[in-house]
């Protein structure tokens, strides 16, 4: 056997109905008051027999008889076909038929033997159809209560309209008729042939099914996968590309590659995976139906829209179709295939349809209308250059393609649309045809565009897939190998990988310092690699030296973004003189020096956040930030973004925190800042009590430096709060085998602590001095408020006597609050207490502490001492009954239930029983409509 075949390539027919659940109600509530005629409009694939199926099986459900029939897409159709269809079904429930059903006794041979005998034919051709008619009401008369449902009335014979106007004009008392039609394929303006007004007596609905809206369509493709899985922008484009019409979303659906995997992709992601799918067999051949139904000329117009890609006016349709396309647009809407969109222009429903009449295309008749596109658009104002160039492309005529290739690429870096500069010379790059010279040139530009956007996914790929083109030159060949470097070490998990490049690079490079120097820079970073701090530091100083040689403003303060935050974050005390040689930023005006000084302000305020100038980080994040945002900077902007959110966890702004990392995580997917956002998403689940997201989180912090430092010092802080002490001291030993191999003491204000804790609960005392000792050694000249203060605290910590104890405990808390750091300066206070915290007064102002921040574990460690001695603390607010409202406490259960806790983890993180957290979840489940504790969200 082959491979594991696509997951959703067999039907199941269970997927249940989404979206309908009005239109299913509304068709319900009128055949449960009869007599009464339903007609359901909507067009071709958007629900109606899904929508009638659900119908039919909830209203057999309730012992209704349905009788069913659908009309046939014929171009005669037979007279009163659908109708004597479902009469012939109705044998064994007929009363006692008039006499004048015997009219219909050749029509239904099927009930000769229930019906009277055919009357005398009349001469009168219209007084037999009258009778006809009769007999008609006559027999649905004699069935009783039924439900006559009619699908596809598009396709009815005029026979059968006419029939249905007669017997809804006076129904029968139990009749219910249910017809469903499109109204782009009646012949008629009417599915009754006329207008159709329902008696007085008569129940009537008219429902117009619309397309899907981005909620549905999330909610439909859920269902197809079988799990709540589907991302808002996955939705969103989907709903997009087929219009929210769900035969066609559930056809895409079932035809991408890996539909559990792909469903939760992001927005440029879902469009990739959408655009390289071939269109769904069904959906292409319900296309085609309709389009070989058109006459030739209105045909031609299609193409032609399917060529031009996007919605046009009526005069670009002319000359690119060749024809007078007024007339046969007019045809086109009627019968759906086109639809009028702003501006008076005519596009496809949606881009699936126009794939499957452009895939259909015989080729000379595609070129041929490339190449009058080409003619077309670049005559008109504000010439389309992506589309020229694509048009080119595929009409065969290379010179323009490079040409409006290059000025399109051109234009997309001027929007900051970098995916789509680089993708653009990629294909030209991807051309054997293309000389050496425009291949060199064209690969040096397209490099310059990656790095000013957000690397990872098609731009890397694009920039590595330069390497294998023997056409480059060796220092070109150089070059790629450093940009190619360069992006992978924004990228998680491919750090080492482009240190290797950024080496061959610099090899390639050597004599060419000014070309070099980037790299080199790069390597001298003190957040990646091995290498000890004192290491980087000299080969900082060695690129200092290049740097004040280099011929341009904007390549000095590239490199100054880069060597400046690398000093300061290992605390090099004269990095401030040397971060008062950039430029203002008043004085700066090109857009490529307005980049790298925001590079600059950004990599300074992320290293201040790091050694503890919280103030000072804000201010030149402030900065940065508004210069990176004037060249919309976005990598850049993200680094800034990662730094606020751990500013804001430090200075206790936890408010809105968790929504604001989960946007960021997936903004930033798969770049090198995400472990950034992990390392304060742990801390923040750690403080919640949510020990699974926050182990999950610093598992996903681990791969430079400082986060993996400060990521081994919060898993470890969360494992000896659960009582792991063994398990927590293997954390710290990790982590300060980091902090010893990088010699890099001025990073332990996230470890030190807790690593001393660690140490004393398991008794190893002269392990806690010897690393204290160690971090005061190595703390020594250098500029680290956060180790400083965090040094004091261990030295608290580890007094014997009491009174000194008490002291350095003022003082470590004094030095965190000057810091601007609440919660450690409040853990530090609890701490200070000791085992013998029990006055209620400092019990109830820590508990109010806790939970003006949000630290759920903490608030309640604290309320559970204040238990046991026999004190209950207030409650965080002050009313008690919060009827169909979460209490506080509930919250705090519900958040830990939807991350997927045990109750018996519950209770450990929220210091309450296990009965009285079975309590919870029974109040948290009825709240919340929550069938079972899988179920709260």
């Amino acid at each position: 056997m082959g491979g594991c075949a696509n997951p959703l390539s067999v039907r199941s027919g269970s997927v249940p109905l989404v979206g309908r659940d009005a239109e299913l109600a509304a068709l319900l509530g009128a055949v449960r008051h009869p007599p009464s005629a339903v007609f359901v409009e909507g067009q071709a694939g958007v629900g109606k027999t899904r929508l009638v199926a659900e119908f039919v099986a909830a209203a057999r459900a309730e012992d209704a008889r349905v009788v069913l029939g659908s009309c046939q897409p014929m171009a005669d159709p037979f007279p009163y076909g659908v109708l004597l269809d479902c009469l012939s079904q109705c044998g064994d429930h007929l009363g006692e038929p008039g006499p004048v059903t015997g009219a219909l006794r050749d029509l239904l041979p099927e009930l000769a033997d229930r019906l009277p005998p055919a009357p005398r034919p009349l001469v009168d051709p219209e007084a037999e159809r009258h009778r006809v008619f009769r007999a008609v009401r006559d027999l649905l008369c004699c069935l009783g209560p039924t439900v006559l449902v009619l699908e596809d009335l598009h396709w009815a014979d005029e026979e059968t309209r006419h029939v249905l106007r007669f017997v809804l004009a006076n129904p029968p008392p139990g009749l219910s008729v249910v017809a469903t039609y499109r109204r782009e394929d009646l012949r008629t303006g009417a599915p009754l042939g006329r207008a159709f007004h329902v008696p007085h007596g008569v129940t009537g609905v008219n429902l117009v099914l619309r397309p899907f809206d981005t909620t549905q369509v999330r909610a439909m493709v859920d269902a197809l996968v079988g799990s709540a899985v589907t991302s808002q922008r996955f939705a969103e484009v989907l709903a997009g590309e087929t219009a929210g019409i769900p035969f066609v979303v559930e056809e895409t659906v079932r035809a991408l590659p890996d539909p559990v995997r792909d469903v939760r992709l992001g927005s440029a992601a879902a469009r990739r995976v959408l655009a390289g799918i071939d269109v769904p067999v069904l959906v292409a051949d319900a296309i085609m139906e309709r389009m070989g139904a058109l006459p030739p000329e209105a045909r031609a117009v299609a193409e032609a829209v399917a060529v031009l890609g996007v919605p046009e006016p009526i005069d670009v349709l002319d000359a690119v179709a060749g024809k007078a396309a007024a007339e046969h647009v007019t045809t086109l809407v009627a019968s759906g295939v086109l639809v009028e969109q702003k501006g008076n222009r005519y596009g496809f429903r949606h881009d699936i349809a126009r794939r499957a009449v452009y895939a259909a295309l015989p080729g000379p008749r595609r070129w041929d209308l490339h190449e009058r596109a080409v003619a077309v658009l670049s005559t008109v104002d504000q010439p389309p250059l992506v589309r020229l160039a694509a048009h080119a492309r595929a009409a065969g005529i290379t010179g323009q393609w490079m040409r409006y290739s290059e000025l399109a690429a051109e234009a997309a870096e001027d929007a900051k649309d970098v995916p789509a500069a680089v993708d653009l010379l990629s294909q030209v790059l991807a051309d054997p045809a293309i000389s050496a010279e425009d291949t060199n040139r064209l690969a040096t530009t397209l490099c310059g565009y990656a790095m000013t956007g957000l690397p990872g996914g098609p731009v890397t790929a694009r920039v590595e897939g330069l390497l294998s083109d023997p056409r480059l030159t060796p220092d070109v060949r150089g070059e790629v190998h450093l940009w190619f470097g360069l992006l992978l070490q924004r990228e998680a998990g491919e750090v080492d990988r482009g240190a290797e490049e950024i080496a061959r690079a610099i090899a390639l490079l050597g004599d060419q310092p000014e070309r070099a120097v980037r790299g080199m820079a790069a390597m001298a970073g003190p957040y990646l690699g091995t290498a000890s701090v004192a290491e980087h530091q000299a080969s900082l100083g060695r690129v200092e030296e290049i740097i004040e040689h280099l011929p341009t403003l904007a390549l000095r303060t590239a490199m100054l973004a880069t060597t400046l935050g690398g000093r300061l974050i290992v605390g090099d005390p004269s990095s401030w003189e040397r971060i008062a040689q950039l430029p203002s930023p008043s004085d700066v005006h090109d857009p490529e020096e307005i980049h790298h000084l925001a590079r600059a302000h950004c990599n300074v305020a992320d290293a201040c956040s790091w050694i503890g100038h919280y103030g000072r980080a804000r201010t030149f994040l402030r900065t940065g930030i508004a210069l990176a945002e004037r060249v919309a900077a976005s990598y850049v902007v993200g680094t800034a973004e990662a730094t606020a959110v751990r500013l804001d966890w430090l200075s206790g702004r936890w408010t809105g925190l968790e929504q604001r990392i989960d946007r960021l995580v997936d903004a930033y997917e798969n770049l090198l800042l995400t472990q950034d956002l992990n390392l304060t998403r742990g801390w923040l689940a750690a403080a919640r009590g949510d020990w699974m997201r926050a182990q999950a989180a610093f598992e996903a912090a681990t791969g430079s430096f400082p986060v993996g430092i400060s990521a081994a010092g919060g898993m470890a802080g969360m494992l000896l709060t659960r009582g792991e002490a063994a398990a927590a001291e293997d954390q710290v030993e990790r982590g300060v085998a980091l902090l010893r191999r990088k010699g890099a003491w001025v990073w332990s204000g996230d470890i030190l602590p807790q690593a001393v804790d660690c140490y004393l609960a398991n008794g190893h005392v002269d392990a806690a001095h010897q690393l204290v000792a160690e971090a005061t050694t190595g703390l020594r000249g250098f500029d680290a408020p956060l180790a400083q203060a965090a040094l004091t605290a261990c030295h608290a910590r580890l007094a014997s006597d009491r009174d000194e104890a008490d002291r350095l405990y003022r003082e470590a808390i004094d030095q965190h609050r000057a810091l601007g750091l609440p919660y450690r300066a409040t853990q530090l206070a609890e701490q200070a207490e000791g085992d013998d915290l029990a006055d209620p007064s400092v019990i109830d102002a820590l508990v109010q502490s806790y939970d003006s921040l949000g630290a759920t574990v903490d608030a309640a460690r604290c309320r559970h001492r204040s238990r046991g001695i026999g004190v209950a603390t207030p409650s965080r607010r002050g009313r008690r009954g919060y009827g169909s409202e979460l209490s506080p406490r509930e919250q705090d259960v519900a958040r830990l239930l939807a991350g997927g806790h045990t109750n018996r983890e519950i209770a450990q993180a929220l210091f309450l029983s296990r009965r009285t957290v079975e309590e919870y979840v029974v109040k948290v489940r009825r709240k919340l409509n929550a069938p079972s504790r899988h179920d709260v969200r």
